[in-house]
């Protein structure tokens, strides 16, 4: 996660506190959107950026998991981002992002 988007994270937390924000990741990469929901609960493990060694603890999701695209505008999902989810590995993306936030995040939906 670049250092700008870290500090708009940060920054979100700061203005409507970290029990009002969740991070919605929409990584096509199973293993990079496991790091950027690592980043966003415990702090960015490069130690590389504004959340290195800040655990905000927020709640973190993939665009393809269930509970996301259930509440998604069904036409705005089928032009956006359905052909993605008929090629991306929907499931390890959402598995990676899961994994993180139930081993890290203070919150959930």
């Amino acid at each position: 996660m670049d250092l700008e988007n870290q500090q708009r994270i940060i920054d979100a937390a700061e203005k409507f506190g970290a029990g009002n924000v969740v991070v919605l990741l929409g990584s096509a990469d199973p293993e990079g959107a496991g790091l950027y929901a690592e980043t966003v609960t415990v702090g960015d493990p490069t130690f590389a950026g504004p959340l290195a060694g800040v655990s905000l603890g927020l709640p973190v999701y993939h665009v393809f998991e269930e509970d996301i695209k259930a509440e998604a505008d069904q036409g705005i999902w089928q032009e956006q981002i359905e052909m993605m989810e008929m090629v991306l590995d929907t499931a390890a993306l959402a598995g990676s992002v899961a994994e993180m936030r139930e081993q890290h995040s203070q919150t959930k939906l």
